[in-house]
């Protein structure tokens, strides 16, 4: 079994990358409601980037971590000032 490593470089997308469809569009990823991740997770999230950032961000509130994505964009405004 191969060794996997987090890429840390996607909780940073997930804070910076909007939405580019749907009833959220233009919502950065770490910004869209439980509720409608819920319901895509229902449909099933697409195979591609989009999907993994969506999942992400899913098990990430549901698990009651929502706060390291807030911490994350946080430290990246401050770091742009």
């Amino acid at each position: 079994m191969e060794n996997l490593q987090p890429d840390p470089k996607v909780l940073i997308d997930i804070v910076q990358t909007r939405m580019p469809y749907g009833k959220y569009k233009g919502t950065i990823i770490a910004d869209i409601p439980v509720s409608y991740l819920e319901w895509m997770a229902g449909k099933g999230f697409t195979k591609d980037k989009l999907g993994m950032m969506l999942s992400t961000v899913f098990e990430i509130k549901t698990n009651g971590l929502g706060e390291i994505l807030y911490k994350i964009k946080r430290s990246l405004q401050q770091n742009e000032r």
